[in-house]
């Protein structure tokens, strides 16, 4: 089981208070340089920083300058979850990884590349049916940066994020509070509002949030089901990576050299793009690998209660 992992450790809770305040910490750390190249950049176009948007400040940096610094905080904050596992809680990282033997790269492909394929077709249909709001945005050399950037340091990204909120955390409540219901509330709800700070935020409304929270319950569930976080980790990177290089714009985290710009100028988002991917997709989804994986038991999974195995 999953969460019982956690008791393969030490895993009082203060452990986990304290581990959780490290990680944070270490990953605000990594933002250090990023904050450095634009104050430097600022300071060298006599720009002054209290009277540009979050926008202005991304766009004094090449692009894919951005990107690196932007993603390689996660990259310290992932190292940052391997020293607290190991030295505060003596855990493995495939003990916070997976309650299988080892990690199974086979759901990580297949959800990478179904969630992939998803991605890509949406983005695409939406540019044949909405060619007006998008720019072809193509440029080889900067592309093969961005691609190389991409595919090296987002599923860092995305794995840092899975890792804290369903690995770390997760499982550090599921010890402590001994259910299975409380954990996926709080770190879904807590994994959509660690993104109100977004600029997607500030220009397409707070209803976007209700799209984070969603992805996080799905996220939430694929772990508690599966027992590992395998599907999640794949999910997350093709969702991160693929929109990474195939569209952005100039309201969104990540402006990239990608092959696509969206250059509409929504005010507020559709409720369809909202809910459609949570009442729809998300349990298409779930279906699909419950089948694939022959999942059961769905209530004590989602709701049951953690036992301590080495006390039973």
């Amino acid at each position: 089981m999953y969460i019982q992992q956690a008791f393969k450790g030490l895993h009082e809770w203060w452990r986990y208070l304290i581990g959780t305040i490290l990680i944070f910490i270490i990953w605000f750390s990594g933002q250090i340089p990023h904050a450095i190249a634009i104050m430097s950049k600022a300071f060298t176009e006599k720009k002054d920083l209290e009277n540009l948007d979050p926008y202005e400040l991304m766009g004094l940096l090449d692009s894919n300058l951005n990107f690196f610094l932007l993603l390689f905080s996660f990259l310290v904050g992932a190292v940052g979850i391997i020293f607290v596992v190991k030295i505060l809680h003596k855990q493995s990282v495939l003990n916070l990884t997976t309650s299988r033997s080892k990690v199974d790269w086979k759901r990580i492909f297949l959800s990478f590349i179904l969630w992939g394929s998803v991605t890509a077709a949406m983005i695409l249909i939406e540019y044949f049916t909405q060619s007006e709001n998008y720019k072809f945005n193509f440029q080889l050399k900067p592309f093969l940066i961005l691609a190389a950037i991409g595919i090296c340091l987002v599923p860092i990204q995305t794995s840092f994020e899975e890792y804290l909120f369903r690995g770390y955390i997760l499982q550090g409540l599921g010890a402590i509070c001994k259910n299975r219901w409380f954990p996926l509330i709080f770190t879904s709800t807590a994994f959509g509002l660690m993104h109100i700070f977004n600029p997607e935020i500030d220009k397409l409304g707070y209803v976007l949030l209700v799209h984070y929270i969603g992805t996080g319950f799905f996220l939430g569930i694929l772990v508690l089901m599966d027992e590992g976080l395998e599907l999640a980790l794949g999910f997350h990177a093709a969702n991160n990576l693929v929109a990474a290089l195939l569209v952005t714009a100039d309201w969104t985290a990540f402006q990239t050299n990608s092959v696509l710009k969206d250059i509409s100028n929504p005010e507020v988002i559709s409720l369809s793009e909202v809910f459609v991917p949570i009442l729809i997709i998300y349990p298409l989804f779930l279906f699909i690998f419950s089948k694939m994986y022959q999942w059961t038991n769905w209530k004590q999974r989602l709701f049951g209660k953690v036992t301590n195995p080495t006390t039973t």
